[in-house]
């Protein structure tokens, strides 16, 4: 008798655990929240060329802007319905907590810190990135390791800010920080020759450089890397809706990639396409929309609006942009990157 109870219990768990795996997800309050003003309010930087930027008619465009364009096409059907609020370092983290955004979208490392004390939650990577230093060439610096003594123009309320400090300890640098809130400070202070050096992600260094340089082959990335910067956007804890929303749009842009799904043949992909996994990726095959509260063409909605994770690279950042950023660990993991989406199954 005890050994036919204990077979009910476990095929009851099991029925149980099914069930729960197959049921729709239920509409999270953040979600139910964008339907209701029909905007995604996301928060990007002030200004990072290639992440976000805005031009003169107030045009938002960038890295970090393309991933929230992403996540309102698949929620709304539309990468048009976005409110931008601009962000400074100081900014970001409490504009998310008291909700005045949405999500996060703002160059942004991934800590353990930031994981575990800021109520947020950290969603997926969109840019394996590293600190790294910016000189003048004239100073003929070759190397961080050369910067003994120096004065480093560094922006606070970052992670860069403290691994400055923990770089010149290590190494007996004595390096002396000038640091500043507000970025374009910053740059204003490198640019005027307050500083003999400019630290932040080397992603940033390249934007800064082709921004506000007067001429920016005058100015060096060094080579090292002094850090790990996994960047990508937050979200707030207490909604599992939208944080699983927020993660698999980004997954679906990586996955497409490694799948050949693009802009311009995503149409033709879902109607003619014998794979299953691009069935399940663009919901010819399979409904994965219902299991995130969404429509079984959400990703088609998101690779229609801004093109797959490699097209979003190339045209902000890429090789081909005034940037020129190398892949690098951005490409795919067959390719010799880290960019590795979890399966959208």
């Amino acid at each position: 008798m005890l050994k036919r109870l204990k077979k009910l219990g476990f095929l009851s768990a099991a029925i149980a655990a099914l069930a729960v795996v197959s049921m729709p997800a239920q509409a999270g309050k953040t979600l139910d929240a964008i339907k209701a003003r029909g905007q995604v309010i996301c928060g990007v930087n002030v200004g990072l060329a290639g992440f976000s930027g805005a031009d003169s008619n107030g045009v938002w465009t960038g890295l970090d802007v393309d991933v929230c364009k992403a996540i309102a096409a698949a929620v709304l059907g539309d990468a048009t319905k976005v409110k931008w609020v601009p962000l400074n370092a100081q900014q970001r983290f409490t504009a998310l907590q008291s909700g005045e955004v949405d999500i996060l979208s703002r160059n942004t490392t991934f800590s353990l810190t930031r994981d575990a004390s800021l109520g947020l939650h950290m969603t997926a990577v969109t840019y394996y990135d590293g600190q790294g230093f910016m000189v003048p060439v004239k100073g003929k610096v070759k190397s961080a390791k050369q910067l003994k003594g120096a004065t480093v123009c560094v922006q606070s309320g970052t992670t860069t800010e403290k691994n400055l400090t923990d770089f010149s300890r290590v190494n007996g640098l004595n390096i002396k920080p000038v640091v500043f809130e507000k970025l374009e400070a910053v740059n204003a202070a490198y640019f005027s020759g307050r500083c003999q050096a400019y630290t932040t992600d080397a992603s940033g260094l390249a934007s800064i450089r082709n921004k506000e340089a007067k001429d920016p082959a005058e100015h060096l990335v060094l080579p090292e890397l002094i850090s790990k910067e996994p960047l990508g956007p937050m979200v707030r804890r207490g909604d599992d809706e939208w944080f699983a929303i927020s993660k698999w749009v980004i997954y679906g842009l990586i996955e497409a990639e490694e799948y050949g799904v693009t802009q311009a043949n995503v149409d033709q992909m879902t109607r003619d396409s014998k794979d299953p996994v691009i069935g399940r990726l663009t919901g010819s095959t399979e409904d994965t929309g219902k299991l995130l509260g969404l429509e079984k063409d959400w990703m088609v909605k998101a690779v229609k609006a801004v093109g797959n994770y490699g097209e979003i690279f190339e045209r902000n950042v890429g090789p081909k942009t005034p940037l020129a950023l190398p892949r690098g660990q951005n490409n795919q993991w067959n390719k010799g990157g880290q960019m590795y989406a979890f399966p959208v199954r």
